[in-house]
């Protein structure tokens, strides 16, 4: 089994999708270890003295002014995990679960946290082992991090809360003892150093991001499909047009629509049939470039914040300090997945407007709705319905969760950054965005095929071949939601993104 090792530094998020996704064991290096003991020496220290800090000889938030006496502090610690475990709604699913014990355990290896190497390889044990904890989705605020959330996580290495554990649903002690791993008792500073972070927000936007990335590259393939369907006219995707504007990913674009329509005998040129496309066609450079470029830089936020430290307080080993910050404040991944949402977002709106150029004959000049016998036969009529209604929710969910802020622990806690919220609707509109470009992808083979399918370019020629192996042109009404379904999973699946990329060149 292929295996990473963590340190805290060097994560990146294709090793993070190779754990969550493929299984991949996870392994701390030798000097994260040596990091870790000499952080956890210094708590211990601290302790033993009965200095007053943070977290460790006193309660929490509000409580920050109460001192714990040393006898006190296991019990301080478990009541922290157990009062903290308000979460509703939903579990996340298993890879993102799998993300957040990756990413905690990744922040907690860079050794500023204070916990004790055994019950961080606790943590590393259930993710090895499969132990993945029911995490109720709803409930944090991104500030103290995702509290809740994490809280949960950290309920079965003490025995209690829910697990899954080989497909079943079990008590966390059970989970654990099926599993061989022995649960914990924390003491001063784990239970803080376990949930105070923002690993929760940080891999779900994780996914979202690397599927976005996937998604705007599919976004290329599917619109240069419809541009074939349309006619379009490949002069606005010269690149001379886009070095004078300069945003990479606009030149990005226009170079995978040159590579993916090269040689293609169903695109024209100004003046052929037309002077002018439509924006949803001449603009696609535009469009997608803008999104590409948010997206770039969601991705760049994210790698920083899976390889921080992002709890409270920190502890810095060679000058024996302990200081109490704001790293676990979420205001960095808040804004950035709100800007991932919206970006997506974008991808689906455009997606829908070039499929209601296909379906509609005032614009096309193809058959209403691209069925062949219209009137008897009602074609794709109802296929934009239902991507205006996914684009119409998308515009609701893309309204920014980062600007509001409820104080809370009585107003210790005055502004938190409501990061989880902004990578949960991320995630949403990702979903929505995907369906949406299936089903655009659905319409513009059919209408390539209704237009009489000439050669089509080395790039989209692959992608009509794949669709045209699981899905066949449709002569006459079926059952729509299952050839949508179908095209979804060719883009969920990365089929065609890959063998274009394998076959034509990395698109951009």
């Amino acid at each position: 089994m292929s295996k990473i090792f963590i340190d805290g530094n060097s994560l990146t998020l294709e090793s993070f999708i190779n754990v969550v996704r493929k299984g991949y064991k996870v392994e701390l290096t030798e000097e994260a270890i040596e990091r870790i003991e000499k952080s956890r020496r210094l708590v211990d220290k601290f302790v033993e003295d009965e200095k007053v800090v943070y977290g460790i000889t006193t309660g929490f938030g509000k409580f920050s002014d109460v001192s714990i006496t040393k006898e006190e502090t296991k019990k301080l610690q478990r009541n922290l995990i157990i009062s903290h475990a308000c979460g509703v709604g939903k579990p996340l699913d298993e890879e993102t679960t799998r993300g957040v014990m990756l990413l905690r355990a990744n922040a907690l290896s860079k050794g500023y946290s204070g916990i004790r190497l055994s019950t961080l390889n606790t943590l590393i044990d259930m993710l090895n082992k499969g132990v993945h904890p029911v995490i109720p989705e709803k409930g944090s605020l991104g500030a103290s991090g995702d509290l809740a959330p994490l809280s949960h996580m950290v309920l079965v290495m003490l025995g209690e809360g829910e697990a899954y554990y080989k497909g079943e649903r079990l008590s966390g002690k059970e989970a654990m003892s099926k599993a061989g791993i022995p649960i914990v008792e924390l003491t001063s500073k784990e239970g803080l150093a376990l949930i105070n972070g923002t690993q929760v927000m940080t891999s779900i936007g994780a996914l979202a991001i690397y599927d976005g990335i996937n998604l705007s590259k599919m976004a290329d393939i599917t619109a240069a499909l419809t541009i074939e369907a349309l006619n379009g006219i490949v002069d606005a995707y010269d690149e001379k047009v886009h070095k004078v504007r300069a945003h990479r990913g606009q030149m990005d674009t226009s170079k995978n629509l040159i590579n993916l329509l090269d040689d293609s005998q169903m695109t024209t040129r100004q003046g052929e049939i037309r002077v002018q496309d439509a924006y949803t066609l001449r603009c696609i450079p535009q469009i997608h470039g803008a999104s590409k470029d948010a997206l770039k830089y969601v991705e760049d936020k994210v790698c920083i914040e899976i390889n921080s430290a992002t709890d409270n307080p920190l502890i810095f080993e060679e000058s024996e300090e302990v200081i109490s910050g704001g790293n676990f404040h979420g205001q960095p991944m808040a804004l950035s997945f709100d800007f991932l949402g919206i970006a997506l977002s974008e991808l689906a709106n455009v997606s829908e407007r070039r499929l209601e150029r296909l379906v509609n004959p005032a614009l096309s000049g193809l058959p209403a709705f691209l069925a062949k016998n219209g009137g008897l036969n009602s074609g794709f009529m109802i296929v934009q319905y239902s991507a205006a209604s996914l684009v119409s929710e998308n515009k609701v969910l893309a309204h920014p969760a980062s600007v509001d802020s409820i104080p809370s622990s009585a107003n210790q806690e005055d502004h938190v950054s409501m990061g989880t919220i902004a990578a949960r609707k991320a995630r949403e509109i990702l979903e929505n965005a995907r369906k949406v470009l299936a089903m655009e992808l659905l319409a513009a083979c059919q209408g390539i095929d209704l237009r009489d399918k000439k050669k089509l370019g080395k790039g989209t020629e692959i992608a009509y071949n794949i669709v045209r192996e699981h899905i066949q042109t449709i002569e006459e009404d079926t059952i729509m939601y299952k050839e949508i379904n179908r095209c979804e999973e060719l883009i969920k699946s990365n089929t065609i993104v890959d063998e274009i990329e394998e076959k034509v060149g990395k698109l951009l």
